[in-house]
C-alpha cells in the first residue's frame, strides 16, 4: 500500500490517468491525496470529478478555491466567467450532477496522517498556527459547509479582510480568514497580516512581504511535512525542508506532479495540448 500526494488537477483528466498509469497506481490498495482545484481552468472537469468520485474511497482531497466556487455556482451564489459557465452547465447537464456537488461540498479543509506526519492544505497553514489549531479551525468550517446553513455562509464567504488572525474574531470574519488561509495564502506581512493581493515568484516580492511557508512552523518543527498545492508559479521550488509545493500549472502547459510519500518518488506528467 502506497500513498501518492497530487497537485491542483483543474480538469486536466488526460494528464491524470497518465500520471496514475506511470505510478501503476493499484486502485484496489494504493490512496491518492489531492492538493484541492480537482476543477476549473483545464478543459475536462466534470471528466475528472466523476472520475475521482469512481473510486473515492481511495481519495482523500482538500476542498481549494476554486472547488468552493463551484459549489457556490451550483447554487447561484457565485458566478465568475464564461470558462465556469461552461463547466456549470456541462455539469447540471449531468444526471447525477447532485450527487458529485454534495460530496465535494463534504470534503474537508485539512487532511492529517499522524501516521506518515504528513499535512495537506490548498494552499498552506497559516505561520501562526500549531497542527492542533488548524485541526480546529478547519473543522468549524467544515461543519458549516456541511450544515443546512452553507447557503448562508457561502454567500459571505469571499473577500480579503480581515487578513489578521484573531483567536476573538467571530461569525463570517472568523470563518472568512480561516478559509482565506488555507485555500487563497500566498504572502504574509512580517506582522503576520495576510496579503491577498501578491501573485509574484517570490524572488521577486517586495522587502516586506514573506511567502507564507518562510515563517518559522510549528507544525514542521514537530517534524510533520506539509503539502501544499495553489502556487503555481513556485513550480515545485522555494520552499524550505519539509514544505512541498505540488502545483506545477499542468492547466497553463506545465506539468502535473505527484509524489509518493513513503520514499518521495516524483512522478510528472507534461500537459498535453
Amino acid at each position: 500500500m502506497s500513498t501518492y500526494i497530487v497537485g491542483d488537477i483543474h480538469g486536466c483528466y488526460k494528464e491524470l490517468r497518465l500520471l496514475l498509469n506511470k505510478a501503476n497506481f493499484n486502485f484496489q490498495k494504493d490512496y491518492l491525496w489531492i492538493t484541492g482545484d480537482l476543477v476549473f481552468k483545464g478543459p475536462d472537469s466534470l471528466k475528472v470529478l466523476k472520475y475521482i468520485y469512481s473510486f473515492k474511497n481511495k481519495v482523500r482531497i482538500v476542498l481549494g478555491n476554486h472547488d468552493i466556487n463551484l459549489i457556490s455556482m451550483y447554487f447561484n451564489i457565485y458566478n465568475k466567467n464564461n470558462c465556469t459557465n461552461e463547466l456549470l452547465y456541462n455539469l447540471l447537464n449531468y444526471s447525477d450532477h447532485r450527487i458529485l456537488i454534495d460530496w465535494l461540498r463534504f470534503q474537508p479543509l485539512l487532511q492529517v496522517d499522524h501516521n506518515l506526519k504528513i499535512v495537506m492544505s490548498h494552499a498552506g497553514i497559516f505561520p501562526k498556527w500549531s497542527l492542533i489549531d488548524v485541526q480546529f479551525y478547519a473543522n468549524e468550517v467544515e461543519k458549516i459547509l456541511r450544515s443546512k446553513h452553507f447557503k448562508y455562509f457561502l454567500k459571505r464567504l469571499w473577500g480579503n479582510f480581515p487578513n489578521k488572525w484573531n483567536i476573538n474574531l467571530k461569525g463570517v470574519k472568523r470563518f472568512r480568514f480561516i478559509v482565506n488561509s488555507l485555500t487563497r495564502m500566498r504572502y504574509c506581512f512580517s506582522n503576520f497580516y495576510l496579503d491577498m493581493q501578491y501573485k509574484s515568484f517570490p524572488c521577486n516580492f517586495s522587502s516586506y512581504l514573506k511567502p507564507w511557508f518562510d515563517f518559522d512552523s510549528k507544525i514542521t518543527k514537530n517534524n510533520y511535512i506539509i503539502f501544499f498545492g495553489h502556487w503555481s508559479s513556485l513550480k515545485g521550488h522555494c520552499t524550505p525542508p519539509k514544505v512541498i509545493a505540488l502545483d506545477t500549472g499542468c492547466c497553463w502547459g506545465g506539468y502535473l506532479t505527484m509524489v509518493r510519500v513513503e520514499d518521495f518518488t516524483y512522478f510528472y506528467q507534461p500537459r498535453i495540448l
